[in-house]
């Protein structure tokens, strides 16, 4: 990846949250957690009923960001969390709902 460290770099994650995520404080919490940890990004409902995250930060921060959405959402909400990290495609200033 020329010289691209996933693990000490900020980073972009771009995830996919699948389920009852909809209706029920998702994106609120998203970015609550999003901001307790110094991330920023953006998260939106897809017209499909799923939720996308993009969050920029530590490899750590992120993966932090998304164990505490996996706890906050346990009784069932979330049926798959698909996550992808990568270079920072673009810039954010701040953590926004869409």
């Amino acid at each position: 990846m020329n010289g691209f460290n996933l693990r000490q770099e900020s980073i972009e994650l771009h995830a996919i949250v699948w389920g009852r995520v909809q209706g029920v404080g998702f994106r609120m919490t998203t970015k609550h957690y999003a901001l307790q940890l110094g991330l920023k990004g953006t998260v939106r409902n897809l017209e499909d009923g799923n939720v996308e995250i993009i969050a920029q930060g530590s490899r750590q921060k992120l993966e932090q960001f998304l164990q505490l959405i996996k706890d906050h959402f346990n009784s069932g909400y979330i049926a798959r969390l698909d996550t992808t990290y990568l270079k920072p495609s673009q810039s954010f200033d701040q953590f926004k709902i869409l």
